[in-house]
């Protein structure tokens, strides 16, 4: 069998800038109904984290180096999850598909549990809400894993196209910004007058507990129309019929040895870790420093961050899009990192007590590169694939995305684990209501610089990723003369 570095090797690609075919391109209601598995993403995976400082740092009193440490624990159980059931439904053979079946099990049973993360009592010692946090997650990640894993490796086979498969993932981050809309609304909500205690004070326990109540609902209906309208291509024309067995050996391992796919590791790994370090700065940053302790008037300025962020983050989709239809997808991650250090290092200037309404901003530019790199990492990874495809003879889309999943929420685990630290070396104290000037100044120059080094990290990464368009177009017409189309 000829190896993929001989392929890549070719310096005169036997197909370059191919014209995007008919039957290349997916139709918007397959489009739509991949999407829409973005609802579940957004929810199932960050609306706990977006909640849980609020609500057991704020209100229930407990140490935020504890809950950083919970999630930390929970997302490296969940890579372990992810590896397992992006193996799994590699392997699965039915009449519905090899993505499909899971998707809606898992869908379905991570929207009735989401209500249940926040099933705590109050008064209770800092030891008993941490070994709720541990067991009610744990409980938890399988089933996200169950949807998330197949969903993610049904959008890498959804076309052959360079540029449609783009097409694809900008549709998703388009839907996207809507369930990202309804994590921002999330503090809001849940300090809404009606929840508000005997003594005039937000009850953001109970609030809590009732938005997560409705979005599991919304979660269960999402499911079911992801499973009836998309459709599973590959599997249907290739892997039903000519792949064998995959080993779970090989979920690791044997995917790390692309290297293409290592080098998209390290752009993933860069640019989240480095974020999610501050991950729980800037909600402090709005209170404590732009609001002055005040957390209703901070709610009320983090929904509009929300709606800053999906408007900006819509006007990045079609930006980031051009731009890799014009200059391929490399180049394109290049200016998504460039531009994201220039919207953290404007961080410092955003957020500014004298002049609230710039946090729009804070969030809006994040946002906007933001949507760029999701829309072009998922891309990517079909890519990937393809140029594994030519090396090993398999389509292996989950174990790539349980591999990419692994590594990257390992590195997210270490981020998150220490943001919670990283708050507390800030000299940040949650029973004062105002804070020191020192620990404002510390959360400003770290939400600032800890982003921007992992940013130049991606850039650099990005500069050398080898999977340019030609080449792209050459290893599609060598697995076509192999296999045929699919």
């Amino acid at each position: 069998m000829t190896t993929m570095a001989a392929d890549l090797s070719i310096n005169e690609p036997s197909q370059a800038g191919a014209p995007e075919a008919v039957t290349d391109r997916v139709p918007l209601p397959q489009k739509v109904g991949y999407g829409l598995g973005s609802v579940l993403d957004m929810w199932g995976h960050w609306l706990y984290p977006s909640l849980s400082f609020q609500v057991y740092n704020v209100f229930l009193g407990m140490a935020p180096g504890l809950i950083s440490t919970a999630q930390m624990i929970k997302i490296i159980v969940d890579a372990a999850s992810d590896a397992l059931f992006g193996w799994t439904s590699d392997n699965t053979r039915t009449r519905f598909g090899r993505r499909r079946p899971y998707i809606l099990v898992g869908g379905v049973l991570a929207g009735i549990g989401l209500p249940l993360m926040f099933a705590v009592g109050r008064g209770w010692t800092d030891g008993q809400y941490f070994a709720f946090m541990l067991v009610s997650t744990l409980l938890y990640v399988p089933v996200m894993s169950c949807f998330n894993m197949p969903w993610v490796s049904l959008g890498a086979e959804m076309t052959p196209d360079y540029h449609e498969r783009t097409s694809v993932m900008s549709i998703k981050n388009a839907i996207q910004k809507v369930p990202e809309l309804g994590l921002f609304f999330a503090a809001q909500f849940t300090t809404l007058a009606v929840f508000n205690d005997a003594h005039g004070k937000p009850d953001i326990l109970r609030g809590a507990q009732v938005y997560c109540m409705i979005l599991g609902a919304i979660m269960v209906v999402v499911t079911v129309l992801i499973v009836l309208l998309t459709r599973e291509r590959y599997y249907e024309r290739l892997v039903e019929r000519k792949q064998q067995r995959i080993p779970l050996a090989d979920t690791l391992w044997r995917t790390l040895e692309c290297k293409p796919f290592r080098l998209m590791l390290g752009m993933a790994l860069a640019y989240s870790i480095g974020t999610a370090m501050v991950s729980s700065l800037g909600y402090y940053a709005t209170v404590y420093y732009v609001c002055r302790g005040d957390v209703v008037t901070a709610s009320a300025w983090n929904f509009w961050m929300g709606v800053s962020g999906m408007g900006f983050g819509f006007l990045g989709i079609p930006f980031f899009t051009t731009i890799a239809r014009h200059f391929g997808k490399p180049r394109a991650l290049a200016v998504v990192f460039t531009l994201a250090i220039a919207a953290f290092i404007g961080d410092w200037w955003f957020y500014d007590p004298n002049h609230p309404w710039l946090q729009l901003l804070a969030c809006g530019c994040v946002a906007f590169t933001g949507a760029g790199f999701w829309i072009l990492i998922s891309s990517v990874i079909a890519d990937v694939v393809d140029a594994d495809e030519l090396e090993t003879g398999q389509r292996r889309e989950g174990s790539f995305a349980a591999c990419q999943s692994w590594i990257t929420k390992v590195g997210i685990a270490l981020g998150v684990g220490s943001s919670g630290w990283i708050l507390q070396f800030t000299g940040f104290n949650a029973k004062l209501p105002v804070q020191s000037e020192h620990a404002l100044f510390m959360i400003r120059i770290l939400l600032t610089g800890i982003p921007v080094t992992g940013l130049f990290i991606a850039l650099l990464v990005a500069l050398r990723f080898p999977l340019t368009e030609q080449r792209m177009h050459d290893i599609r017409a060598r697995l076509e003369a192999r296999r045929g189309t699919v």
